[in-house]
């Protein structure tokens, strides 16, 4: 008798005592979710046992909203979230946005502004906006505890400095599709190091662009702290192909045009890696030894696949190492009692980051740790 036009809105519990279907199940239901002082939730005592119809009416509604949205359907998904999925996608966001500074927006608008490759740029967006669909989620539900997750109002500012960057690179590639070389905004968007110009003696001008270019492509890969890294391998060995391939003087103007292509390219890429690399360094005070530690373990596998998981391990382990360090550098004159001191630290810091470990875990954490600091200390670098 009290479900149409009927609005208590303290009213908080509900007793079903008969089988409901479909719609009037749903405005049944929605007698006890109207906002009222500080209640939260409603609640259903149900004797009619209406678990089945809730999921046949729930089922056809989203069908309904298929139909209508599309997909934009899964910008909608989240209103269905419960506490706990929110809490993991705010743990996925966490690790898309790992390698950038939140922090400092000066910095976050440097690091992306780096960036020329479309889609890492659309990723970082997309998660910046999951972001800002969940706070008016967390605040539908009211789990405001979850607020205090993420700063959510500095992550909205940084969704707007990507937006900005992604319409910029959108505009680039319209550009580009006209194939039209000679476009002086192409030339200023894609801020290309190498402009051909021709004038005289154009095979000698053509040569000192092609050791000018090898040499800063050389100049940037030397500048990677991180050689080891299966990337800056590749990159490398392709730089060491060019370079031996001919003579500068013995090749032909042609071969010339086609190796200043290619070293525009390995460029570009070299300083993708380099910038990645900063980026990371960041996460630890500009300590590299870190941000290589931080990748063997990516690189392993059987640790965690978690970045920021990761980071909060090894900032865990850094301040406690750095800390003993700083009170007695002798303690790496004993490499025994050195790795035996960090091995407790790993430890606890596996425990207090709540990341599970087996002793194969923790050792390998322990050895790249312990590794990177008696190199260090030995004048030993990367």
């Amino acid at each position: 008798m009290l479900l149409t036009g009927f609005d208590a809105k303290r009213l908080k519990k509900l007793y079903i005592w008969r089988l409901i279907k479909d719609h009037n199940l749903l405005q049944t239901l929605t007698r006890v979710n109207r906002p009222y002082r500080d209640f939260r939730y409603g609640y259903v005592v149900d004797f009619a046992d209406i678990r089945k119809e809730f999921e046949i009416t729930n089922k056809a509604y989203l069908d309904e909203l298929q139909l209508e949205l599309g997909d934009e359907i899964a910008s909608y998904s989240g209103l269905f979230a419960s506490k706990e999925e929110i809490e993991a996608e705010i743990a996925d966001i966490k690790e898309k946005l790992f390698r950038y500074d939140l922090l400092n927006s000066e910095i976050f608008s440097q690091q992306i502004s780096q960036m020329q490759d479309r889609k890492d740029v659309l990723e970082v967006k997309k998660a910046l906006e999951s972001a800002r669909n969940l706070y008016n989620i967390i605040r539908m539900y009211g789990h405001y505890e979850l607020l205090e997750a993420v700063d959510f109002k500095k992550l909205n500012e940084l969704y707007g400095e990507t937006s900005r960057h992604l319409e910029l690179l959108n505009l680039k590639e319209a550009v580009e599709s006209q194939h039209d070389n000679s476009n002086l905004l192409n030339v200023a968007l894609e801020n290309i190091l190498f402009q051909f110009r021709k004038v005289s003696e154009e095979e000698l001008i053509i040569s000192d662009q092609l050791k000018d270019m090898l040499r800063k492509t050389r100049e940037a890969l030397w500048g990677n702290f991180d050689p080891a890294d299966p990337a800056f391998v590749s990159l490398y060995e392709e730089l060491k192909r060019i370079f031996s391939k001919n003579r500068l003087d013995e090749i032909s103007q042609e071969d010339m045009r086609e190796n200043i292509g290619t070293l525009e390219k390995l460029f570009g890429r070299i300083n993708d890696l380099n910038r990645k690399n900063d980026f990371l360094k960041m996460k630890y005070g500009n300590d590299a030894k870190y941000a290589r530690i931080h990748k063997r373990i990516l690189e392993n596998g059987n640790i965690t696949s978690r970045e920021f998981e990761l980071g909060e391990l090894l900032n865990g382990i850094k301040i406690q190492v750095d800390e003993k360090i700083l009170l007695s550098e002798r303690l790496l004159d004993n490499e025994p009692y050195f790795k035996s001191m960090v091995l407790q630290m790993v430890k606890s810091s596996f425990e207090k980051n709540g990341i599970a470990f087996g002793p194969e875990s923790v050792k390998y954490v322990n050895d790249c740790v312990t590794k990177e600091y008696l190199n260090q200390f030995q004048g030993i670098w990367a």
